[in-house]
């Protein structure tokens, strides 16, 4: 990883995203994201119920971006750049190159291939400016739309955790994903194995 990277996160333009830094003016956004069961169904985590967890959330995301423990986007709408989702690469191991990544994505916005396209150029950032050689994930396995975009992005199932979250009374397990770096499928190197949109919401 370059130690020389500064902190916080670049803006990141795709077809029809920016993945910028949080504002204050994602609160509303945020919390209509992370209150809705949609989202939150295989989530570590129940839906939020006070718009203050938001507010609680992006100032928290903020702190670890000026401290470099964490990457959080924005995922924005490239046209009116309000806020429709969420992709962090969190848990930075900068000795062993390697991080974790998360993501949402509004029910409003899903089927589109957006999940797709944000994924590709968070993945791109981690691995070509950050310099990891490894990602991984952590899925519901029930989530099965998601754990079919990571893999057709070149993530691995590598191992099922069992019982492993405990969320609103109900026991979870996870599906353990990791993604090398020469095993990334960018997009332009195979259009086709991004033709079917997939929802997103991860841990």
């Amino acid at each position: 990883m370059n130690e020389s990277e500064p902190s916080g996160v670049p803006e990141l333009e795709t077809a029809h995203l920016r993945l910028r830094a949080y504002r204050a003016d994602d609160v509303e956004p945020m919390f209509a994201l992370y209150s809705d069961p949609r989202v939150m169904r295989y989530w570590s985590f129940p839906p939020w119920v006070e718009i203050a967890q938001a507010r609680i959330y992006i100032n928290r995301c903020l702190a670890g971006m000026d401290s470099g423990e964490i990457f959080p986007w924005a995922i924005a709408d490239r046209d009116s750049d309000r806020l429709i989702g969420a992709l962090t690469l969190f848990s930075l191991h900068a000795d062993q190159l390697r991080a974790e990544i998360g993501y949402s994505l509004s029910p409003d916005f899903q089927g589109r291939g957006l999940a797709t396209e944000a994924l590709q150029s968070g993945l791109a950032y981690a691995f070509d400016e950050l310099g990891l050689v490894r990602v991984e994930a952590d899925i519901d396995p029930r989530n099965e739309p998601s754990c079919r975009l990571l893999e057709r992005i070149g993530f691995e199932r590598e191992g099922l955790l069992r019982k492993r979250w405990r969320v609103n009374d109900e026991v979870c397990d996870s599906a353990f994903y990791g993604l090398l770096v020469e095993d990334f499928i960018r997009a332009e190197e195979n259009p086709s194995a991004f033709n079917q949109p997939a929802r997103a919401h991860d841990h």
